[in-house]
């Protein structure tokens, strides 16, 4: 039996779960994942953006139970340092807790227009204004990245960053959004990862759909 377990809801649909996902891949953790039936009230609620706060992932390390990516994430960098899930700089490590705050908090136009379905493909799509100016800082906080760290990752290697905007790059990949080619490499690497079409194929083969998030665009 694995020291530590991740509660998820649904690889197909919800971004937070991949998040949480990844960074016990990258801590290099050993664990079990349990998940959630989409009968669940709470998780389906969170899938629809319904929920006041947002309970899945939930690692349980040792006995302790933690939720919120962040705090997963955090918790991590903390059993296990030697993971390198925050940059060594300090400073570096600054820049890093605060774009993925930015993602945590953040991008809600983005979120609600092209909503997390692994199955679902829009070729041509059309961004509308308000996700479309998500889009460009998520850009430019990839371009800046990508500039001073000379790749492939966001800091280098990979890091809480990665994690926290790998779920961005299969929503630009499905909802065909135009990038540069900087930006398009990234996203690239990203969903070339073992881990990433680990999680991916699983998803395909979740039996489980939420009517809601398979609407025809």
């Amino acid at each position: 039996m694995a020291l530590a377990s991740l509660t998820i809801s649904s690889r197909n649909y919800s971004s937070w779960s991949m998040r949480g996902w990844l960074l016990c891949k990258f801590a290099g953790l050993e664990f079990d994942t349990v998940m959630l039936t989409l009968d669940d009230a709470s998780a389906r609620a969170e899938l629809l953006l319904l929920s006041p706060s947002f309970l899945t992932p939930c690692l349980t390390y040792e006995g302790i139970k933690v939720w919120d990516t962040l705090a997963i994430a955090e918790f991590l960098n903390e059993v296990l340092p030697e993971a390198g899930l925050l940059p060594a700089d300090r400073g570096e490590r600054a820049l890093c807790r605060a774009i993925c705050g930015e993602m945590h908090s953040g991008f809600a136009n983005l979120r609600a227009a092209l909503p997390m379905n692994l199955r679902a493909s829009h070729p041509g799509f059309k961004v509308w204004a308000g996700a479309q100016s998500d889009v460009d800082r998520i850009a430019a906080i990839w371009r800046e990245r990508l500039a001073a760290s000379a790749g492939p990752f966001l800091f280098g290697e990979p890091t809480v960053a990665d994690a926290m905007y790998a779920p961005v790059c299969t929503r630009f990949a499905i909802y065909d959004v135009k990038l540069d080619s900087a930006c398009a490499g990234y996203r690239d690497r990203i969903l070339a990862l073992p881990y990433m079409r680990e999680w991916t194929d699983a998803a395909l083969l979740e039996p489980e759909e939420v009517e809601e998030l398979d609407v025809e665009f």
